[in-house]
């Protein structure tokens, strides 16, 4: 009789050990989802206000046109990414998007009235939180996928990762060229 115990034992705890295995690979696939999600709330945050900054813009630069269709197009190209891209997708838009409110910002330059508006400055400062945000929810997202791209990568859990149906995730590396400062020319 002592050994069919030691025997259901053994099964059982190699049981337990799957399910905490399988468990625990599935909880850093579901943390990384969320924070990609994270990112993409900021995206879209970030992109609900460049609208606003365009129009209070455009009061003053009516002739600065081709400025606010490429805000428009970047615009709308984060929203897609946000929708259902892959991490390089939203990289691209949000480069993208970038170089767009860097040019908005650019014709606010050349309006000192437009600088000194109220409404101009609470969008500026909005912008700036949205950007440290996204920042942080960048910072979060690599980490949540270093977590589950080391468990995937280890023994044991990597013996589980087929079976849970997790794999390694790709990280939110800036675009090329990010590294450098963007110019600007009317």
């Amino acid at each position: 009789m002592t050994p069919l115990i030691i025997v259901i034992v053994i099964l059982v705890l190699l049981a337990l050990f799957f399910v905490s295995g399988f468990n625990k690979l599935r909880k850093l696939d579901v943390s990384a989802d969320e924070a990609l999600g994270g990112i993409d709330v900021q995206l879209t945050r970030r992109a609900d206000l460049i609208p606003n900054l365009v129009n209070t813009v455009k009061g003053y630069a009516q002739h600065e046109k081709g400025v606010f269709e490429e805000v428009t197009k970047a615009r709308a190209g984060v929203t897609a990414a946000a929708g259902d891209g892959t991490v390089e997708e939203k990289a691209a838009a949000q480069a993208a998007l970038d170089k767009a409110i860097v040019n908005v910002l650019a014709v606010a330059e050349n309006y000192p009235d437009l600088k000194a508006s109220q409404n101009f400055i609470d969008l500026q400062k909005a912008l700036t939180d949205t950007e440290n945000q996204l920042s942080f929810a960048r910072q979060y997202y690599n980490d949540a996928a270093g977590q589950l791209n080391t468990a995937v990568s280890t023994i044991p859990w990597m013996f589980f990762s087929g079976i849970a149906g997790v794999g390694k995730r790709k990280f939110y590396d800036a675009p090329a060229g990010q590294d450098e400062a963007p110019t600007v020319q009317f």
